[in-house]
C-alpha cells in the first residue's frame, strides 16, 4: 500500500473526489478548507430553519451505468445517495414570454428528438441528425465513458472544436429552432462563437439521459466523501485556509495556514481557481510567462441567486427545470444587459425534501448577472458590504420577483422570507476569481491558451476542479481521475472503476 502524503488545497468537489479516490487506493490526505462548510457547490447552508444548496441543483449520471454512478459505487457510497430523476415527460421546461410559448423536453433521445419534432414537423430530419451528432461527439470523449485515453484534443473529429452557434446552425436554418436547440446554454455560460461544441454535446446529453435532484440537499455527498476520507485514515481541516505555499528549487517545500502552522506533504493538489492559487506562490521563484497565461484567461459570467422559503402547502412542487427568458435572442445574451433590462431571464427550482413532495419548501432562483454590476463593493467582505450594498440586493429581489409573478401570479402570497446572494458571495465563498460561475472560459479558437492542464510547472504539485477540464456535477469528478491518475496511473484507475462496475 502506497503511505505517500497528499496534501489537497480546498475541500470542494474536485477536493473531495481527489481524497476519497487516492485515500482508497493508500494515500494519506490532508484537505484543507478555509470555510466552516466542505463541498464548495456541494454545500447547504440555513435559513429561516430550510436548508438551501448552493450550486449543486440538478445532477445528472447517477443512473445505474451511467458514469457518477460507476465512480461513486466504486468508492462504495452510491447506495447512501438518495436519487430522484425528473419527470420522464420533462425535465426541463423553456418558457418564452414574447410568445408564451412553452417548450417540455423528455427524458430520452428518441423522445427528445419526437418532441422538438412535433413542434418543427418539418424540421424532424435536421433534429434528428442534430441530436445524433450530439451523442457522437459525446462517444468520441473517451474519459467521459470511461474509457482509456491519452486525453489529447488531437484524438478527436473536427467536429469536437467546432463553436456551438456554428455547429447548431449546420443542421438548421430555422431561426427559432436554432434557439430552442441552445436554451440550455445557462448551464455553461456558453458564448456561440466561442464555446466548443463538446461542452454543449456533454452537458445536453447528460441531462437528456437522466437529470435528477438529490434528495434532502446536495450537502450529503460531500458529507459521505468526506467520511470516506477520515475512514480510510485522511485528516479534513476546515476554517483552515492557506495563505502561503514555500517554492524551493522548482517544488512546493511547504504550505503555510492562516495560523501561521506550516504543513509539509510529498505532493500537492489545488483544486482552488489557479488566480488564487498564483496569489498564494511566490512568484519570484516562477516561471512567469506560464502562471501568467493562466492568470490572463476570462471568465465565465457570474449569478445572482435568491433563496426563496414558502409558508407550509400553499406552493406545487414541480420536479423539472423552469427556464424563463424575455425572447428567444436572449439565449445568447443573457449577461447583456442594463439596469432597467436585468434580470433576462430565470432558471428555478423547487428543491425536493422526500421522494414524494406534493408542496414546495423552496424554491431557488439563479439570474445570469456580470462581476461587474457588484464591482463597486469589491474590496468589501461578507456581513460587512454597506447599506447601498444591501439595498442593491433589495432592488434585485424585486425585479426576480416581478418575473416569478409573470409565470405563478399568486407566489407573493405564498413566500415567508426571501434572501439572496451575488458574484461577490460566489467570489469570497468558492474562491472564484470575478465569483465565475462556471470557472474559466473555454474558447475552440484558441484551445491551447485556454487549456488548463492537470500538471504544472512545479513537479510535485496538480491542480483539479471545474477550471481544468469540465465544470459541474459531472466534469469535476472526471477532472479529479485524470488528477489521481497522475498518482496511481489513469488506466489502473479506470480499470478499478469499470472492474467494480461490472461486479455490480
Amino acid at each position: 500500500m502506497n503511505k505517500e502524503s497528499i496534501s489537497i488545497i480546498g475541500g470542494g468537489i474536485g477536493g473531495l473526489f481527489c481524497g476519497a479516490i487516492l485515500s482508497k487506493e493508500g494515500y494519506r490526505v490532508e484537505i484543507f478548507e478555509k470555510h466552516s462548510t466542505l463541498g464548495g457547490g456541494l454545500h447547504e447552508f440555513t435559513r429561516d430553519g430550510v436548508a438551501f444548496e448552493t450550486g449543486m441543483h440538478v445532477v445528472g449520471a447517477f443512473s445505474p451505468g451511467a458514469v457518477l454512478h460507476r465512480i461513486c459505487s466504486y468508492l462504495g457510497i452510491m447506495h447512501k445517495i438518495p436519487i430522484l430523476p425528473e419527470d420522464e415527460d420533462c425535465f426541463d421546461l423553456f418558457h418564452i414570454a414574447s410568445d408564451r410559448k412553452k417548450y417540455r423536453m423528455p427524458r430520452g433521445a428518441d423522445a427528445f428528438i419526437e418532441a422538438l419534432s412535433a413542434e418543427f414537423p418539418e424540421e424532424r430530419a435536421h433534429i434528428t441528425q442534430y441530436v445524433r451528432s450530439l451523442y457522437r461527439i459525446c462517444d468520441e470523449v473517451k474519459l467521459y465513458n470511461l474509457k482509456k485515453t491519452d486525453v489529447s484534443f488531437q484524438e478527436y473529429s473536427g467536429k469536437f472544436m467546432v463553436s456551438v452557434g456554428d455547429f447548431i446552425d449546420s443542421f438548421t436554418s430555422h431561426p427559432r429552432l436554432r434557439y430552442v436547440l441552445a436554451l440550455c446554454n445557462p448551464l455553461y455560460a456558453g458564448d456561440r462563437y466561442t464555446t466548443p461544441v463538446y461542452i454543449h454535446a456533454l452537458i445536453s446529453k447528460l441531462y437528456i439521459e437522466g437529470a435528477a435532484r438529490l434528495v434532502g440537499g446536495s450537502q450529503q455527498l460531500a458529507d459521505e466523501l468526506a467520511g470516506l476520507i477520515r475512514r480510510n485514515g485522511g485528516v479534513i481541516h476546515v476554517r483552515k485556509g492557506i495563505t502561503h505555499i514555500e517554492i524551493t528549487g522548482k517544488e512546493i517545500d511547504y504550505i503555510r495556514t492562516a495560523d501561521g502552522a506550516e504543513h509539509r506533504a510529498d505532493r500537492y493538489i489545488s483544486s482552488i481557481h489557479p488566480s488564487s492559487l498564483f496569489r498564494l506562490l511566490d512568484t519570484s521563484k516562477l516561471q512567469r510567462s506560464y502562471w501568467n497565461r493562466i492568470d490572463s484567461i476570462p471568465n465565465t459570467y457570474s449569478v445572482f441567486t435568491m433563496y426563496i422559503v414558502f409558508r407550509p402547502n400553499t406552493f406545487p412542487f414541480f420536479n423539472y427545470t423552469y427556464y424563463y427568458q424575455d425572447d428567444y435572442a436572449d439565449t445568447w445574451e443573457h449577461h447583456v444587459y442594463t439596469e432597467e433590462s436585468w434580470p433576462r431571464g430565470l432558471m428555478f427550482v423547487t428543491p425536493p425534501a422526500t421522494m414524494h413532495d406534493v408542496y414546495a419548501e423552496k424554491m431557488i432562483v439563479n439570474c445570469v448577472m456580470n462581476y461587474e454590476t457588484v464591482k463597486p463593493w469589491e474590496h468589501t467582505v461578507t456581513g460587512r458590504r454597506g447599506e447601498a450594498y444591501v439595498a442593491f440586493k433589495k432592488r434585485c429581489e424585486q425585479r426576480v420577483l416581478d418575473k416569478l409573478q409573470e409565470v405563478y401570479p399568486e407566489i407573493r402570497s405564498c413566500i415567508r422570507s426571501v434572501y439572496s446572494s451575488t458574484p461577490l458571495t460566489i467570489r469570497d465563498y468558492y474562491n472564484q476569481k470575478e465569483g465565475a460561475l462556471y470557472g474559466v472560459k473555454k474558447d475552440c479558437r484558441h484551445i491551447e491558451r485556454s487549456h488548463i492542464p492537470v500538471r504544472t510547472k512545479l513537479k510535485n504539485l496538480l491542480l483539479t476542479g471545474q477550471n481544468v477540464k469540465l465544470h459541474g456535477i459531472l466534469g469535476v469528478p472526471l477532472t479529479a481521475i485524470l488528477t489521481c491518475g497522475e498518482l496511481v496511473g489513469l488506466d489502473y484507475l479506470l480499470d478499478k472503476i469499470n472492474e467494480n462496475n461490472t461486479l455490480q
